[in-house]
């Protein structure tokens, strides 16, 4: 009877970690199987590229008063045409497409630094500091974002400034709740008790341990609130409390406008449909981060 040994030098399969797919490239895969997503997608880079891009692609000076060619029609010369004061509305709106984006990461930026600080400290030591922390956030909970931000603005007085402020503070409360949520999950976990066994001081555990673990529904949340921060900063500016003349900020633009919606419609409806579209991006991206960076979420 003959026996086969087989070979010793065999290959050996290769590791589990090897064939399988980097986090990156999982993520971007789930990600671009959501059309809607990535439609949001494509209108966050392009207006993100505006903004960059505008002193070099705007045919004329946002700022140029022509009281001879005031309130004229989208025209070969001006494509969206112009204002009551002769400025070119095209160029005001690319230029705007700067001020509405600075409002919007400049807001988010605000709410999200303070709102982790305060969510990670509540959730992780708990007490008497969770008591303190959350009342904070309840009292902020309690009036609506718009009026809390017209009472913030009304105080520290009318400027782009201000409303980036206001509008960073009313976001505070929903990041630190999300944040303090995640953190209460984390904070139980085995990892965690070993790594305090270890003696890790609470520091390390907390921005080294724990935040980044807690960083996916903190990136879906500022992305959707983006969307947030800039039509409530319009909303402000429309009103008179945001950007002032002659800044083009969108919502300062359509406040414009509303003068003018029978002899010349174009002057509300350009910055109109900018807000709406911009919004609806950060809006459906937003959705689509979220369904791919979660992952109790389905194939």
């Amino acid at each position: 009877m003959k026996v086969e040994i087989a070979p010793t030098n065999q290959a050996l399969p290769p590791k589990a970690e090897a064939t399988r797919p980097s986090r990156w490239r999982t993520f971007y895969r789930k990600l671009r199987k959501n059309k809607l997503a990535m439609v949001g997608g494509c209108i966050v880079i392009f207006y993100i590229a505006i903004a960059l891009l505008a002193p070099f692609i705007a045919p004329h000076d946002p700022y140029e008063i022509d009281l001879v060619n005031k309130l004229k029609s989208p025209s070969s010369e001006h494509w969206m045409g112009t204002d009551d004061k002769g400025r070119d509305v095209l160029s005001r709106l690319l230029y705007g497409t700067q001020l509405s984006m600075s409002v919007g990461f400049v807001a988010v930026f605000i709410g999200a630094f303070f709102g982790i600080i305060l969510g990670l400290l509540s959730g992780y030591y708990g007490g008497w500091v969770d008591t303190i922390i959350s009342r904070i956030i309840d009292v902020l909970l309690a009036f609506p974002g718009i009026l809390l931000s017209l009472a913030i603005v009304s105080a520290l007085g009318p400027s782009l400034f201000n409303v980036m402020i206001a509008v960073g503070i009313f976001s505070i409360p929903v990041f630190a709740r999300i944040v303090r949520g995640s953190t209460l999950t984390v904070k139980k976990l085995e990892y965690i008790d070993a790594i305090r066994s270890l003696g890790a001081n609470d520091f390390t555990i907390i921005f080294r341990h724990i935040f980044p673990n807690i960083l996916s529904p903190i990136i879906v949340q500022a992305t959707m609130r983006l969307a947030t921060a800039i039509l409530s900063a319009a909303g402000l500016s429309f009103l008179g409390l945001g950007a002032q003349p002659p800044l083009p900020e969108w919502g300062a633009m359509l406040s414009n406008g509303r003068d003018f919606l029978f002899t010349a419609p174009h002057l509300a409806m350009f910055p109109g449909f900018a807000i709406a579209t911009l919004v609806l991006g950060f809006n459906i991206f937003g959705d689509g981060l979220r369904d791919a960076l979660d992952p109790r979420m389905k194939q």
